[in-house]
This record gives structure tokens, C-alpha cells and sequence, in this order.
């Protein structure tokens, strides 16, 4: 699950950058995504997320409701990004910017895509594996999802992020088989209307 929509009056890149919470829409959303995992009525036996707070309180609805505690897993946490601090649009019409485009299928301004799918990867099978039955709800951020599930999809990781099919708490699934990932479902159970960042962060 992608985590809900953040405060961010500011409207720059936040990444990895402390302070940056959900809005009050943003938490709203966060517990839509939760009575919609219930709505499915199958069991959930493990919860995880990233240490960062957006993903922490996106997470709290699921506490709630499962009575699970979130295990913080550093392998599903945002990708690293010289843009973090800055707004997108001023950024990328300073030229001194642009040396960090010069490899966009990597990419050249952050953590290359390849690392993102090794570590989503590692912590979706050790959670698999952990749990002895029931489903596991990992809540991350929209990368990390998107390209998980280009890597699974077998498509290129270079992509437009403008273009990710992956919006605010939003629920993607993976099931294991054969020894191999395979998507199922994609689910929008929030409502994000009147979402002022939807962000691709």
C-alpha cells in the first residue's frame, strides 16, 4: 500500500526529509485503504512499513483494525534523491540541475531502479516466508511499488513518473508463485479528489 497524502504546503520533493506527515485527508485516506483490506475478509497476520512518519501513521488504521504492531523495515523505505528540499519545477530550469538527468534510466538523481527492486524484493519474500498464513500489508511509498511491479511485469524500469499507476493509498498485491512474484490486484479504495499533493514521492 502506498501511504496517504502529506502536508506539504511547500510542494517540494520531500524523500527521506524528517517532519513530513500525512495531511488530515491524507490520514482519511489512510484508513480507507484499511476498511477496504478488511472489506476483503481474508486474514492479515503481519504489518510492515517504512521508518518514515508518512508511512508510520498510514499504517496506524491497520493497527486498529488488525491489532497488529508494524514491523519498520528500511528496505521498503523511499529512494534516495539529490531533488529532496527543492521544488521540481524551479530545479529542473537551473542548468546546474541538469547534469543530474543525464542518465534517466538508472537514474542519475537518486538510488538506481535496480537497488530499489533488489530491496522491495528481499523484504516482500523474507515477509512472505515469516508468515505463516494470512496476507501481509507493507506499507511503502510510490516508487518502490511502481517499480516492483515493472520489475514483476517484466517491463523496462525507465519510466515517466508522471505516468505511475500507483495513487495515494493505494492498494497493490503480489502473491508468490512458484518461486516467483505475480501481481493480482490494483485497488484505489481512497478517495483523493481533493488531494493538493499527490506527489511522485
Amino acid at each position: 500500500m502506498r501511504h496517504g497524502e502529506v502536508h506539504n504546503p511547500a510542494r517540494v520533493l520531500y524523500g527521506r526529509l524528517p517532519g513530513y506527515r500525512l495531511s488530515a485527508d491524507g490520514r482519511h485516506m489512510a484508513r480507507q485503504a484499511a476498511e477496504y483490506i478488511k472489506s476483503l475478509d481474508r486474514p492479515v497476520s503481519a504489518l510492515v512499513c517504512s521508518p518514515l512518519e508518512r508511512t508510520q501513521e498510514s499504517a496506524e488504521p491497520f493497527t486498529e483494525i488488525f491489532g497488529l504492531q508494524p514491523l519498520l523495515d528500511e528496505r521498503v523505505i523511499e529512494p534516495t534523491n539529490v531533488f529532496e528540499g527543492k521544488r521540481m519545477a524551479r530545479a529542473l530550469v537551473n542548468p546546474w540541475n541538469w547534469r543530474h538527468l543525464r542518465k534517466p534510466a538508472l537514474p542519475s538523481w537518486g538510488e538506481p531502479y535496480a537497488d530499489v527492486v533488489g530491496r522491495m524484493n528481499s523484504a516482500m519474500t523474507h515477509a512472505w516466508d515469516a508468515a505463516d498464513s494470512g496476507d501481509v500489508v507493507i506499507v511503502s511509498h510510490q516508487l518502490p511499488i511502481w517499480i516492483t511491479h515493472l520489475a514483476v511485469a517484466g517491463l523496462p524500469l525507465r519510466h515517466d513518473p508522471r505516468a505511475r499507476r500507483c495513487a495515494l493509498s493505494s492498494v497493490t498485491s503480489f502473491e508468490m508463485v512458484d518461486g516467483k512474484w505475480t501481481e493480482t490486484a490494483y485497488a484505489e479504495p481512497a478517495s483523493t479528489a481533493g488531494a493538493v499533493d499527490v506527489g511522485a514521492v
